[in-house]
């Protein structure tokens, strides 16, 4: 199986002079902490939020699991997801390694080598880029010392340039973990990675993230202009108790795809 996902990276055509957006290779890479014999095993704790997330799901698609399964070992793992922690949840959710690794290779937010404490994902789609992001960048690489893809010798930071995180009003910006710091200057990012240095990064701001300018989230000059009036509560439905209660199980034969029997089989023969 690992060797199926090595070759299956090695036929990848060169990106050499790209910007990879993917962050990390398709392949496996094998190194003294990452191997197919390294220890992964959920805590007690994070074994609790596991069945809470299964619990979601109809017991016959737990895979449907596998995305947030994946993204608590990478959070219990230190920001990464080491190749035994997939293995892992592939045992949980009962598939085939191979459609774990799928999955990890495919999302951007899924790390399968090692990143810094202050994981920072730069923004460089064109909004961020015309309000400055090279600057950024050049600010980030000159006050650390590393370049795109790059962490710094005492594991604190690691910078990687992303496409577009959906803080367009505010660029330029970057993800760090999973706080935003939004309207950056050359100076306020300094000032932010000195502060991550004496482990005080700035906390979020009342609407979740932080416009290091002092504006609060996307307000302009002014402050706010527009939806002054407060929220209505919306009426809630009532009538929950005259529709037909339905088996999560069986949901294929409501959708019309043949009898419980019928899809049954179909699912044994996939599997």
């Amino acid at each position: 199986m690992l060797s199926a996902l090595r070759l299956a990276g090695s036929r990848l055509p060169s990106r050499t002079g790209l910007r990879a957006m993917s962050g990390s290779n398709a392949s496996h890479i094998n190194t003294p902490d990452n191997l197919e014999t390294t220890y992964f095993d959920f805590t007690e704790e994070n074994y609790a939020r596991v069945e809470r997330i299964l619990s979601k799901y109809p017991s016959n698609y737990k895979q449907s699991g596998i995305i947030p399964l994946l993204d608590l070992a990478q959070r219990q793992a230190g920001g990464w997801l080491p190749l035994a922690a997939m293995d892992k949840v592939a045992k949980i959710v009962g598939v085939a390694p191979m459609r774990v690794y799928e999955v990890a290779t495919f999302y951007t937010m899924f790390n399968r080598e090692k990143v810094g404490k202050y994981f920072m994902q730069l923004c460089g789609t064109t909004p961020c880029m015309i309000c400055g992001s090279e600057d950024i960048k050049r600010t980030i690489e000159k006050h650390l010392g590393i370049k795109d893809g790059e962490t710094t010798p005492d594991g604190l930071f690691t910078l990687r340039e992303v496409e577009c995180l959906g803080a367009c009003a505010n660029a330029p910006m970057i993800q760090m973990n999973d706080d935003y710091y939004e309207c950056l200057t050359p100076a306020t990012t300094v000032e932010l990675l000195e502060a991550c240095k004496r482990g005080e990064p700035p906390r979020m701001g009342k609407w979740g993230s932080l416009p290091m300018n002092g504006q609060v989230s996307c307000e302009g000059p002014l402050g706010k202009t527009t939806l002054l009036d407060k929220p209505g509560i919306p009426p809630l439905r009532t009538d929950w108790d005259k529709f037909e209660k339905v088996d999560p199980v069986s949901v294929k034969v409501h959708m019309g795809y043949g009898t419980y029997e019928e899809t049954e089989v179909k699912d044994e023969e996939k599997a």
